[in-house]
């Protein structure tokens, strides 16, 4: 998916109680998940499902039951947010990587709860997902830091995941890393447009949720982020082109 994932455990959770190591076969189901998921929706790959879509050798009518049902949350979402976040290019060109990535995150948690693993952080491109606790059976919760898009080498903040809290997972999405790369219905032909925030950075309970959500408030600006703060049970941090933040409570404590 052209981006590094990487999977923590605390230390108490790599061995089981008969000793036998853990981290090797947690990060085999994890990548297992990603590679099976960028095997169907890449656009990279020219022997995937959404490559030979997008060259005309199928429809999506003949596409496989799991590429239609991305496909159906990924206008569900376009629906949601006033076609702030879609799944279509400005060229015709469906592509589903905004929402595949999140759907990976999810499914590889999946895996790992399989396995009776209950206390690991996953990051994949900045997006994370966390259950449990870096300490377990004390309540802490892992702790995300967001990067500040002028200065990588600096954090804007930190924010607790998981433990006792009600979001375990945050997605960042924004201009500092790949360009100007997201684009809107109704934005003209190469779908880009002046962007209001630099970076957007969203938790939520779910990564899906977080990972849309800060897509769709890079697309949308201010209007976008009104309605995911009306609407979901979510914390934003913007970073405006100056480099001003707006930041709801969660953030601001």
């Amino acid at each position: 998916m052209g981006t590094v994932i990487s999977l923590a455990l605390p230390v108490e959770g790599c061995w089981t109680p008969g000793g036998e190591p853990v981290l090797e076969g947690a990060t085999a189901a994890v990548e297992r998940v990603f590679a099976g998921l960028d095997a169907t929706f890449s656009l990279y790959r020219p022997d995937s499902e959404a490559s030979r879509l997008a060259r005309g050798e199928v429809t999506l009518r003949d596409t496989s039951a799991a590429f239609r049902a991305r496909f159906a949350d990924a206008t569900g979402w376009r629906l949601l947010t006033d076609g702030f976040f879609t799944p279509e290019r400005p060229d015709g060109i469906l592509d589903l990587s905004g929402i595949i990535k999140g759907y990976a995150i999810d499914q590889a948690a999946s895996a790992l709860e399989s396995a009776g693993i209950t206390d690991w952080c996953l990051n994949a491109g900045g997006d994370v997902l966390v259950s449990g606790s870096p300490a377990p059976g004390t309540g802490t919760p892992w702790l995300a830091g967001i990067v500040d898009p002028q200065d990588r080498g600096t954090l804007l903040s930190g924010f607790a995941l998981g433990g006792t809290g009600r979001f375990a997972a945050l997605a960042t999405s924004g201009t500092a890393e790949r360009g100007n790369h997201i684009w809107r219905a109704g934005a003209g032909r190469r779908g880009r447009h002046p962007l209001e925030f630099r970076q957007v950075s969203v938790a939520a309970p779910d990564i899906l949720t977080a990972d849309v959500l800060a897509t769709a408030i890079v697309a949308g600006g201010r209007r976008m982020l009104d309605w995911a703060t009306d609407s979901w049970d979510v914390e934003v941090l913007a970073v405006l082109g100056g480099g001003e933040l707006l930041a709801t409570p969660g953030f601001r404590a």
